[in-house]
């Protein structure tokens, strides 16, 4: 029966776990002192320089054992080039001009000029507009 990616990472990251304990250990040469003080060098703004060689070496080697055993249980493992983002095609661009060079759009209405030279009504703005309202009513 096939292991879920569940149990997979989760063996991977217990493996990898013990394997840096066990390089500490190593690194420490046997001092419980020097272990120790190892153990709380480790934080959360440490950086893989900051471990020791030994440590390096046991991380190093647990990540591609990691992503051997992942290709293994057959999960796809991409390489380290970034992926590309699929952009969908582009719809075909659509030509206002027909063959001739006519353009294929129907001619905009007529605008409402209000007065036969096209100069607009006597209002400012040119527009005929509302009918003027009768004679204003004297007080």
């Amino acid at each position: 029966m096939a292991k879920s990616a569940t149990d997979v990472m989760q063996e991977i990251l217990f493996s990898a776990v013990i394997d840096s304990i066990a390089a500490m250990k190593i690194a420490s040469k046997g001092l419980p002192n020097t272990l120790l003080r190892d153990l709380n060098a480790l934080h959360d703004n440490v950086t893989f320089a900051d471990l020791s060689p030994e440590l390096q070496a046991a991380i190093a080697t647990n990540v591609r054992a990691a992503f051997t055993r992942l290709q293994k249980e057959g999960y796809s493992v991409s390489s380290g080039a970034p992926v590309q983002p699929r952009t969908p095609p582009l719809p075909p661009r659509r030509d206002t001009m027909g063959h001739g060079g006519r353009d294929r759009r129907p001619p905009p209405p007529p605008k409402r000029d209000g007065g036969p030279d096209g100069k607009g009504g006597a209002r400012p703005g040119g527009g005929a507009g509302r009918p003027p309202r009768g004679p204003r009513p004297k007080s």
